[in-house]
């Protein structure tokens, strides 16, 4: 597949902006710098950030074991979602492909960016209908969203599906990985070498517990990644979102070690939520959180609140009717959640 074939002419044919850093890459050490028209006094963030942020692409480098050229950041997730929607979908011409229930930013951002949105529901089990999908896909078919795992739902979509689409699939797939740290299936970031098509985004907001920062992720080829480059505002990620992603970032392990026990409480959750009477169903779940149907959601959603507990009512998502979304939180946090809920 020829991803310069996918990609908008007035992209190909865009003049990137060069910001000041960008045109000076060499050892700062000892320069005085009098080429951005800074405050001069230092005073920690007077400095514009590094455009590339080089600093976090080689940690995540290191992490992820992936070449930091196949790695772009942006101001959170939907940064990078936006961007790619506006390197590959003409407005006003192209659409995508969404798979409801899922995560609402693909449709808002093709809103905003004035693309038709096709929409074929997952099935009875959360997971995609393959057939379905590359049937009602065409040639101005451009991106297709798979959250995986799924958000609200909490699933992830079997590997033998995925691979389908993205051999079959004429346009991109963008495989949405903001809960994979939690999942015990591996991350599709390993298959970029054999799909050309093939963008996965990460965040560090869920496991890396860094939501207050913003900071998104995109794996994808170089190819695709020089695309975004070129699109991306120069400076997107500021300094302080950069530093603190360093500090986090070296302490992986901690990480690694929260994560854990977010899967252990989640078990526990889940034992607590079999007793509680009026919940019918509860789905599995490779995420943060857990699905569950109740009697009556909104009325459940609305006594929780009055107790001072704030949950997801997802009622009014395709196939989740009487449905709410249970965050996993701390052992105290959740033993106050089935207290609650079994008094109410």
């Amino acid at each position: 597949m020829s991803i310069q074939k996918l990609i908008r002419p007035t992209i190909k044919a865009l003049k990137p902006y060069s910001s000041a850093r960008d045109e000076f890459q060499g050892n700062s050490d000892d320069m005085v710098f009098l080429d951005a028209n800074e405050n001069p006094f230092e005073n920690g963030v007077n400095r514009y950030p590094d455009p590339q942020q080089r600093s976090v692409k080689s940690l995540l480098s290191e992490i992820k074991n992936i070449p930091e050229n196949n790695i772009l950041l942006g101001n959170g997730s939907d940064e990078v979602l936006d961007l790619i929607f506006r390197a590959f979908c003409e407005p006003n011409q192209d659409n995508i492909i969404t798979l409801p229930p899922t995560y609402g930013m693909y449709s808002v951002l093709a809103n905003i960016n004035a693309v038709e949105i096709k929409s074929v529901q997952l099935d009875d089990n959360f997971q995609p209908k393959v057939d379905e999908i590359l049937e009602v896909s065409n040639d101005n078919s451009k991106l297709l969203f798979l959250c995986s795992p799924n958000n609200p739902t909490g699933n992830s979509f079997e590997a033998k599906s995925i691979e389908e689409l993205i051999k079959k699939f004429q346009g991109i797939v963008v495989i949405d990985e903001a809960y994979i740290d939690f999942s015990n299936e591996e991350s599709w970031i390993s298959k970029l070498s054999e799909f050309p098509n093939l963008i996965v985004t990460q965040t560090l907001s869920k496991a890396y517990g860094m939501a207050g920062i913003r900071l998104g992720i995109c794996y994808a080829s170089s190819e695709i990644i020089s695309v975004l480059n070129r699109i991306k505002p120069p400076y997107n990620v500021n300094e302080l979102t950069q530093q603190r992603a360093i500090q986090q970032l070296k302490l992986n392990d901690l990480t690694k070690k929260q994560v854990e026990d977010i899967l252990l409480e989640r078990k526990n959750l889940i034992n607590q939520l079999n007793t509680v009477s009026y919940i019918s169903k509860i789905y599995p779940t490779d995420a943060n959180f857990v699905l569950v149907e109740v009697d009556d959601a909104t009325k459940r959603y609305n006594q929780l609140i009055e107790k001072g507990i704030v949950i997801r009512n997802r009622t009014t998502q395709p196939g989740c009717e009487n449905c709410v979304r249970l965050t996993v939180g701390t052992a105290n946090e959740n033993k106050k959640l089935i207290k609650v809920m079994k008094e109410i």
